[in-house]
């Protein structure tokens, strides 16, 4: 009884033909084999597209997906049941009948478990899109509404501002310490990632901006030694009389990075760098190539070392091994933060994300600030899977090639613009500057030199004239 039972929970019908009930187990085999036929056909499409997988980033998507692993799950508890009773356990004496029906008890819990399962990882996803995009835009931007058969509008590319903030319970406000521009091809999700040090000096407004009548001459031009790009978020939120309203930081720096590249920033998203080492630890770790060893915490690294060679870093570990500036400096560590990035894009696989899904999720509406709309999260994570298959090329804006005291704003754009153009050629032919070739090299003259220029940076320095990826930049 109990064996027949069981088989009915992996194919439905079989105990209700052992008992002679006919016509009601052919019609449950047959349900159960177009349920079963459809499963992997769709399935299958999944596993060849992962962008077909992208409708479940729609709101009304995952709550059909709700209803129906909810309705599946009682349909199999139904099943289970039916089948028992068709058995007719009445026959069996009293212990019989309990022990029997225990069993039964813990099959349905069983057989129910991962559709509940799955309604549990989708509810969970819901929450986190809810918490992080927003249905209403921020103050000062205006409400648009996207085509869904042409979200992205006519571009060609869209870019994205990607911030490390650090507002530690000792500090006021939000610190913008690590800043990258991600440019993305929306038709090949080939990617430029623009790192941009916080200490660039003296950024220039463009004529929309508030802040440009402030600083005609640049941000606190007058400031010898001010005036950093870090610096711009909070001055906005401070000062909410010059940017017309209340914390318009995110639009301030949007528009200071833009015109710094010649580029339109579409959207931008703050990670607090705590919070992502919550994230770190939800996939497991990261992988990374330690090119030296790094010392963290504090002013003489008294906290631990990174030892160097391949390691799997925790979430502390990566925060610190992106953040840590002990013996060495804010270039070196722009350095590793891309690699980090480059890291996380690439190891953040579907696999791993399913495995650790409400870890990655609860993780996720910890750190993550965006003006990202809601209505854009299906195409985004359609774009996402376009940008993990693509190349990924890096350009950092750092000595001696750019100077963050006196930047060569035409020069910046005029990279800029290269890096881009480059990236859509194939890969043995494109070309950016100032490419290194490993995390924590930056610089311009051949590897394994060191150089002792006090204006340059004063770890060492290598530097190829020709594109890398971030495989080949951070031996991913």
């Amino acid at each position: 009884m109990l064996g027949w039972t069981a088989l009915s929970a992996v194919a439905p019908g079989a105990a209700h033909l052992r008992a002679g009930r006919r016509r009601t187990g052919l019609v449950l085999l047959s349900l159960y084999a177009v349920l079963l036929l459809g499963a992997i056909a769709f399935g299958l499409t999944v596993a060849g597209d992962l962008t077909n997988a992208s409708f479940l980033a729609n709101d009304t998507s995952m709550v059909v997906v709700v209803v129906i692993a909810s309705v599946l799950a009682l349909a199999w508890f139904a099943v289970v049941v039916t089948s028992y009773v068709a058995l007719r356990p009445n026959r069996l004496h009293q212990q019989g009948q309990v022990l029997t029906g225990i069993v039964v008890g813990v099959l349905c819990v069983a057989v129910m478990s991962p559709f509940a399962l799955t309604a549990n990882y989708v509810l969970a996803a819901r929450d986190a899109v809810g918490s992080i995009f927003k249905d209403t835009p921020e103050p000062g931007e205006p409400q648009v509404t996207h085509n869904p058969e042409n979200p992205w509008g006519d571009r060609d590319r869209v870019n994205f501002l990607l911030i490390g903030g650090d507002a530690a319970g000792n500090r006021t406000g939000v610190r913008t310490d690590s800043m990258n521009v991600a440019s993305v091809d929306l038709k090949t999700g080939a990617t430029v990632l623009f790192s941009l040090p916080r200490n660039l000096q003296h950024v220039r407004f463009p004529a929309s901006s508030p802040l440009h009548k402030q600083f005609p001459n640049g941000f606190m031009a007058e400031l010898p030694n001010g005036g950093l790009l870090n610096e711009v978020w909070q001055y906005a939120n401070d000062n909410p009389q010059l940017m017309g309203g209340k914390n318009r930081g995110p639009r301030a720096l949007m528009d200071a990075i833009g015109y710094t590249l010649g580029l339109k920033i579409d959207y931008y998203m703050l990670m607090n760098m705590y919070g992502f080492a919550d994230l770190v630890d939800a996939i497991g770790g990261l992988k990374i190539r330690v090119e030296q060893d790094v010392k963290w915490g504090g002013l003489y690294g008294t906290a631990g070392t990174i030892k160097a060679g391949y390691r799997k870093l925790s979430g502390e570990e990566a925060l610190w091994y992106g953040r840590s500036r002990v013996g060495s400096d804010d270039f070196s560590r722009m350095s590793r933060q891309r690699c980090v990035i480059g890291a996380f894009a690439q190891q953040a696989t579907p696999a791993v994300i399913l495995a650790r899904f409400e870890k990655i999720a609860g993780a996720a509406k910890r750190l993550a600030q965006t003006n990202i709309p809601r209505s854009l999260v299906q195409p985004l994570v359609e774009l996402a899977v376009k940008v993990k298959d693509a190349r990924i090329t890096s350009l950092q804006f750092v000595p001696p090639e750019f100077y963050s005291g006196r930047p060569d704003w035409a020069k910046i754009r005029t990279a800029t613009k290269k890096a881009l153009n480059d990236s859509l050629r194939p890969a043995r032919r494109a070309q950016t500057a100032n490419v290194s070739a490993s995390p924590s090299v930056t610089g311009a003259t051949p590897a394994r030199t060191r150089t002792a220029t006090p204006t340059q940076t004063p770890t060492r320095n290598t530097q190829k004239a020709g594109a890398q990826s971030l495989d080949e930049l951070c031996g991913l």
